[in-house]
């Protein structure tokens, strides 16, 4: 089964088969259980089980960032998921809301992350030499409502969010490494998963209400 259906207590799926499924996770709803976040999508995932599997989480968002997330629905689907991730074969695309437009129309930013923490305030992801490489191709979209595309090359914790910042252009609403006025507007708008049985899944998910000009221009 493909297409946009409305049957895991609401939220809406953009794919589903035997062994993949991708939702359009909504704004506010962490992917796993936590002190500040005892619900999470995993308590809605049961749902989804169609065998003795419980459907787990392929990768994840920020319980703020909204949009395509995988979720493997049997074991199969977990071994396709994970050599995927983790073997270059899923290419995701976000759409970003930023607080001011950068300078440049559009450009890469290449700048290494490496995580940070203090009893005072928490954890945070940082740009810094010797830290991981992380690289992230962007884009405006609509200078107009400042929509911005990101498609990063890598995929480390933080990476848009820390990367937008070091623009001078801080993703708005960020709450960690922006002025946290309003919502996070981040969205994973496109995922595309190659399986390792040459399967190609893609799957593109509208950002939430409220975003400025409605679902904003395609990017396929």
């Amino acid at each position: 089964m493909t297409g946009r259906t409305n049957d895991l207590n609401g939220l809406e799926i953009i794919h589903a088969s035997r062994d993949v499924v991708v939702i359009n996770k909504p704004p506010g709803l962490a992917v796993h259980p936590g002190p500040k976040t005892p619900h999470s999508l995993e308590d809605l995932l049961p749902a989804l089980a169609i065998s003795g599997f419980r459907p787990v989480a392929a990768h994840r968002l920020d319980r703020d960032t909204s949009g395509c997330l995988a979720i493997a629905r049997s074991r199969r689907g977990a071994k396709w998921l994970s050599a995927a991730f983790a073997g270059g074969g899923a290419e995701k695309l976000y759409w970003a809301i930023l607080s001011v437009l950068p300078a440049q129309p559009s450009g890469l930013v290449d700048a290494p992350l490496a995580k940070i923490s203090s009893a005072a305030a928490g954890w945070r992801m940082v740009v810094d030499p010797a830290g991981k490489p992380a690289r992230t191709h962007w884009r405006v979209l609509d200078a107009a409502t400042r929509l911005v595309e990101f498609r990063p090359e890598t995929g480390r914790t933080h990476q848009i969010r820390v990367h937008a910042a070091q623009l001078g252009a801080p993703i708005a609403g960020d709450p960690v490494y922006g002025d946290g006025s309003g919502p996070m507007r981040l969205h994973a708008r496109r995922l595309a998963i190659t399986l390792p049985d040459g399967q190609l899944i893609t799957a593109l998910a509208d950002p939430p209400p409220g975003w400025p000009g409605g679902t904003g221009p395609e990017s396929r």
